[in-house]
């Protein structure tokens, strides 16, 4: 008999994301978009595929960097509400097939120290991960030493890496990644063309190339295992290889290492806070939100009979017949893992003449409408406070005079059919206008849905 809808203005969410170039071609920038409070990964990587000008052939992999190093990588399907607003978010400017390719990790740390083989340090980490793709032919130190060197070049000093030229310019131009060769201290090193972004190096002769310290590191950077420059371990497609970067004071002086410091927050507040307009939807936006088609989470995965295997699923619902009586529950209680809170999103929602027949499967047999689906509303119950308490009230419509009255406790008072819109608008009672002269208690006819599947 009713219907729980969600309110879609609440979904409004401000991020700010540092996008960072796997191919050496861009410094980090951080980008500030506007996505669906309760989407999902999916929607935050479309909107931010539009504010840094994704290419058609690179795709971004957005991930979460906590204590310096990479803590988590998201799918498409997974919840924004899981993301706070202090955590720290960064996206890879990657190939579109970058699945195809090994991927490596860089994370950085001041040098301190020698190297020496399976020698664990507790030094903290420093800086953003750096994460890129290496050639599927990669097999040597010396390609990953490629690798990092290219992927650092927005980073390097106008003044440190050439004479009489800026390093991020060549005669005034930005060289392209495309254009020039893959070097190794002046020593060219084989392409794998089937990478579009090659790892590759500014191949100038009075550019200096450092040779780094890396070592091979796990997942928190906690271990080292000395990097030989003949061989590495066998690389598959989509493994990961992750290295740790000494930074000594030389490669201070010819990097800037700032672009990979103090990441911005996901949402930071101001000093200042400035009143905004009271958010305004209609109730069919409240009713299409409810019936878009959703995308089920890793604890939902579906079973499917053709394959035989646990598939991600989506979800949607339709109206397949609406009853006498329709209850229409504004969800304005918003619980998620990490906030509980009051939803005072203003709805205008009709008083006389709801029509909801475009909304509803079930036809006559010559396609038209089975029963009218047009509705007017003859009460309100209002919801005041927030969720440790509050008050309720409500606005019921006395047919035999055409008149509304508030009901607040013992206080019953005359109003005027628009007050009835307001902010504490929390259940809405319609009924059919067909339906009027039923008598009161006889068995009414109850809503029902039909849910489909798509799996595979």
């Amino acid at each position: 008999m009713y219907l729980s809808l969600p309110l879609p203005s609440t979904v409004t969410r401000t991020m700010t994301i540092t996008v960072l170039s796997g191919d050496g071609s861009v410094l980090p920038t951080p980008y500030t978009i506007t996505v669906p409070k309760h989407g999902s990964c999916k929607d935050l990587i479309e909107a931010l595929n539009i504010a840094c000008c994704l290419q058609s052939s690179q795709a971004l992999m957005v991930a979460e960097v906590y204590e310096n190093r990479i803590f988590r990588y998201f799918e498409d399907y997974e919840s924004l509400s899981s993301i706070k607003d202090d955590d720290r978010l960064v996206a890879y400017r990657l190939p579109i097939n970058h699945g195809d390719f090994p991927r490596l990790e860089i994370m950085c740390r001041r040098s301190g120290r020698i190297l020496e083989p399976q020698y664990n340090v507790d030094q903290k980490l420093l800086g953003t991960p750096l994460v890129t793709c290496l050639p599927k032919s990669a097999k040597t130190g010396m390609e990953i030493q490629t690798a990092v060197r290219t992927v650092l070049a927005p980073l390097l000093r106008s003044n440190a890496c050439a004479t009489n030229q800026n390093a991020s310019n060549v005669n005034g131009v930005r060289p392209s990644l495309d254009s020039i060769n893959v070097a190794d201290n002046g020593n060219p090193c084989s392409i794998d063309e089937d990478l579009p972004t090659s790892h590759m190096a500014i191949d100038e002769p009075n550019v200096k190339c450092p040779s780094f310290k890396l070592a091979l590191t796990d997942e928190k950077g906690n271990s080292r295992t000395h990097l030989a420059s003949d061989s590495i371990p066998s690389l598959t497609p989509g493994s990961c290889i992750r290295v740790m970067l000494e930074w000594s004071d030389s490669d201070h002086e010819l990097y800037n290492f700032s672009f990979l410091e103090d990441l911005p927050e996901v949402f930071k507040p101001g000093y200042m806070f400035k009143k905004t307009q009271q958010e305004t939807v209609n109730l069919f936006s409240c009713l299409e939100a409810f019936l878009k088609e959703e995308p089920l989470g890793p604890d939902d995965m579906w079973y499917c009979p053709g394959c035989k295997d646990h598939r991600q699923a989506t979800k949607k619902l339709d109206l397949w017949r609406l009853p006498d009586i329709l209850v229409v529950h504004l969800k304005r209680f918003s619980y998620s893992r990490f906030l509980k809170n009051k939803l005072d999103t203003f709805v205008n929602f009709p008083i006389l003449n709801l029509d909801l027949s475009k909304y509803v499967k079930h036809k006559a047999a010559d396609g038209s409408a089975a029963e009218s689906n047009l509705y007017e509303l003859y009460a309100v119950s209002n919801h005041y406070g927030g969720l440790g308490g509050g008050h309720y009230s409500a606005y019921a419509k006395l047919v035999e005079e055409d008149s509304w009255y508030h009901f607040d406790d013992s206080h019953v008072s005359r109003v005027n059919e628009d007050a009835v819109r307001t902010s504490a608008a929390y259940v809405l009672f319609y009924r059919r206008v067909e339906a009027q002269s039923r008598m009161v208690g006889q068995e009414e006819p109850s809503s029902s849905t039909a849910t489909s599947w798509d799996a595979c």
